[in-house]
């Protein structure tokens, strides 16, 4: 490992990947994004998470998306690939490339397709498989929004007795088993808030951080919230956490990828078209989506930045 698990902690954002109106991969629109989002002291970058629509990208795409980022973000911060695929060999296969092109660890999310066959004899075998061969450090991605498969605690402490496997970011919003992940797993390995909707919640039984959506658009809101709480401030924490709320749901379970691209254009970055099959929002949509930002003070500036 070439970075130590521990440096992992604070605010990531799971970034978009931007297409142009060709349905083609925009880079330029990215180094403009990261650049951005450099401006704020995020700890870090996911890159071909849920968000950035991986699972709809052509394993060209993916290899390109990486190099591109990886250009972009500083050498400081970590860079995090999401490598989940259906099969363990092709997830061994993007995890080494994306390790190839310096990736500091991958988020994995686990095989779905079959998931009635998904025991925890066979997670086990297939992240202990990943993690031998990766080179890089895992996390485990538990999404059941998306995968159906919402792992509990105890295979979680199963999976994480490897080595490689440093952490996890749960999506799942039970705060109770992050409770029971921290208590069993100690400080060592990082839990992370999937959603800002429970991100102070989730720092109250020990997350080391949040790889949160609304990150991309409102990081210095959910830099303060981790702030805030780390200095003690827990009321300061509590006020920002209760009004980002109905911001975060309009870009997660509400709108998903569509809102949170709406929501970057919105606010100046460029979130650009969604890739088919997902659809964009609605005229009438992105007008609530633009009053929803609005009550949360969220708004863009005059010369096309983010308020921030």
């Amino acid at each position: 490992m070439s970075r130590s698990p521990v440096d992992l902690k604070g605010i990531l954002p799971p970034i978009p990947t931007p297409f142009d109106e060709r349905d083609t991969f925009a880079r330029e629109r990215l180094h403009d994004n990261i650049h951005a989002w450099n401006r704020h002291a995020l700890a870090g970058y996911v890159v071909l998470g849920s968000n950035g629509e991986g699972v709809l990208l052509s394993p060209r795409e993916r290899l390109d998306v990486l190099r591109a980022a990886r250009e972009d973000i500083p050498a400081d911060r970590w860079m995090i690939a999401g490598t989940g695929c259906p099969s363990t060999r092709e997830t061994i296969e993007l995890t080494r490339d994306a390790a190839k092109i310096g990736a500091d660890a991958a988020l994995v999310l686990p095989p779905s397709y079959y998931r009635g066959r998904m025991t925890r004899e066979a997670l086990v075998r297939h992240y202990a498989s990943v993690a031998d061969a990766a080179g890089i450090p895992i996390l485990i991605y538990n999404m059941p929004a998306c995968t159906g498969i919402d792992l509990d605690a105890e295979t979680i402490v199963a999976l994480a007795a490897h080595p490689s496997v440093i952490g996890i970011k749960d999506s799942g919003g039970d705060v109770t088993k992050l409770g029971a992940i921290r208590a069993a797993l100690g400080p060592e390995f990082r839990v992370f808030a999937g959603s800002a909707g429970f991100l102070l919640p989730a720092l109250a039984v020990g997350a080391a951080g949040g790889v949160v959506a609304l990150a991309n658009i409102a990081p210095a809101e959910c830099l303060a919230i981790y702030e805030a709480f780390v200095s003690g401030h827990i009321d300061a924490a509590r006020e920002v956490q209760l009004r980002m709320i109905p911001v975060n749901a309009a870009v997660t379970s509400r709108w998903g990828v569509a809102g949170l691209k709406a929501a970057m254009d919105l606010l100046g970055r460029y979130g650009g078209p969604v890739r088919g099959p997902l659809l964009a929002l609605t005229q009438c949509e992105i007008a609530e989506l633009s009053a929803i930002l609005e009550r949360a003070d969220l708004a863009r500036k005059d010369e096309g930045g983010m308020r921030s």
